[in-house]
């Protein structure tokens, strides 16, 4: 047998080096793929699970609404709203949105097995969506709203392919059945706005489900009447809530509405497809084409609540009805709003005339104009914010705490 001891130095580091590049080639990390998928783990992957929790991940158009649909349903304890099946690392909104990646809006879903199985998951996902559809999902087109069920390993896909296979047996659509099935590769996290959107802003929410054409469908399709939160009752998949999101009721509600953050935060702004879709059309016309609401026109004119007047693209705090007054003009007034640093003033010199455009910050929606004021009533500022209020959401005192407006609640107690 040789006796390596009487090597030459060198000589012995080449067969270190030759020894050292057999173990890697006999590991794992010889396998780009395997490499790869361990470099976008590192970046892109979920925080981990408990054992006793298993994780889903599905595509089913607009992520607000697949969201909605698996926070409602029973034995999942947490659904959020991502991006899925590309290639590119940390894709943003906008990217995705424009159709410039190949992902495409994702729910990555983590469930209790011993409260709802993967093929309960699976009727949740398909009561909510149309899978005849390979081009998007209603009023959202393009492959960044594709339909597509990402499995996990090959139990999930065992289990998708026989639940496709059975909805196409059983003739509820005239179409094929064209969602696809793939392996989960990596998924990335919207930013928080994007979290719990059909919490943080219901009416919006409930305007958007409905005029893309989804509430109508679901409703044709699956039988039930128009709610609150786009479900049809009575034929719920197995474990579907109502008007509840799943793990526990109120306590664990109040305990989630404690831990998100501002419905502000890290705001993008959705598409102008989206945002037609969402808003009413005097709130899109005067948000985003700097339009004006007739006089007299809005609600929150006789509004005598407590609470306060957000925006109704993105939520920011804008105007508080303790600084609201009646002026007379016809438009919602306020005397001052809640925090300058949400009020973006600019010189406005359109219609012939010099004015002061106050628009937001975060969403850059147009909001109305100020102007100098020394009528009745007299305000402490001597100006007055002429705001439309179709750009303007109010949120009631008594819902500011579950509504993530905490830090506003004070000044109405």
């Amino acid at each position: 047998m040789t006796d390596f001891r009487t090597f030459p130095a060198w000589l012995a580091v080449v067969f270190a080096a030759v020894f050292a590049l057999a173990a890697v080639a006999f590991t794992g990390c010889a396998d780009p793929q395997a490499a790869a998928q361990q470099a976008s783990d590192s970046t892109s992957a979920p925080a981990p699970v408990p054992d006793s929790l298993k994780q889903a991940t599905f595509a089913g158009g607009c992520f607000w609404c697949t969201e909605a649909a698996f926070q409602k349903t029973e034995g999942v304890t947490r659904a959020v709203s991502g991006y899925s099946g590309g290639t590119a690392p940390d894709p943003t909104y906008e990217q995705v949105a424009a159709g410039q990646t190949d992902y495409a809006e994702a729910v990555q879903v983590t469930y209790d097995p011993d409260e709802v199985g993967y093929a309960g998951l699976l009727d949740a996902y398909w009561r909510h969506m149309d899978p005849t559809d390979a081009d998007g999902q209603f009023a959202d087109r393009g492959s960044q709203y594709r339909p597509v069920i990402f499995y996990h390993n090959q139990r999930q896909k065992r289990l998708a392919r026989q639940s496709k296979q059975q909805l196409a047996e059983s003739g509820k659509f005239d179409e094929p059945i064209v969602v696809k099935i793939q392996p989960m590769d990596r998924f990335y996290a919207a930013k928080t706005y994007h979290q719990d959107y059909f919490k943080k802003h219901p009416t919006e929410y409930e305007r958007y489900y409905e005029a893309s054409g989804r509430g109508p469908f679901v409703r044709e399709h699956w039988g039930g009447k128009k709610t609150s939160s786009g479900a049809a009752p009575g034929n719920e998949p197995r474990g579907v809530l109502h008007g509840a999101s799943a793990g526990g009721g109120a306590a664990t509600q109040a305990r989630t509405a404690a831990k998100t953050a501002p419905p502000w935060a890290d705001f993008e702004k959705p598409s102008d497809e989206k945002l037609r879709a969402m808003l009413s059309g005097m709130a899109y016309r005067v948000t985003q084409k700097n339009g004006t609401e007739p006089r007299g026109y809005s609600d929150f004119l006789d509004n005598k609540r407590a609470g306060i007047y957000v925006d109704v693209v993105s939520g920011e705090p804008l105007y508080s009805s303790k600084h609201k007054f009646d002026s007379g003009t016809g438009w919602p007034s306020f005397y001052k709003p809640i925090d300058d640093k949400y009020i973006v003033k600019k010189e406005d010199r359109s219609l012939g005339m010099v004015r002061t455009e106050v628009r937001s910050k975060i969403a850059d929606s147009h909001l109305g104009h100020v102007f100098a004021w020394n009528g009745t009533p007299q305000v402490p500022t001597g100006k007055r914010h002429c705001i439309n209020g179709a750009a303007l959401e109010f949120i009631p005192a008594d819902e500011l705490e579950s509504r993530g407006y905490g830090m506003y609640a004070d000044a109405f107690k």
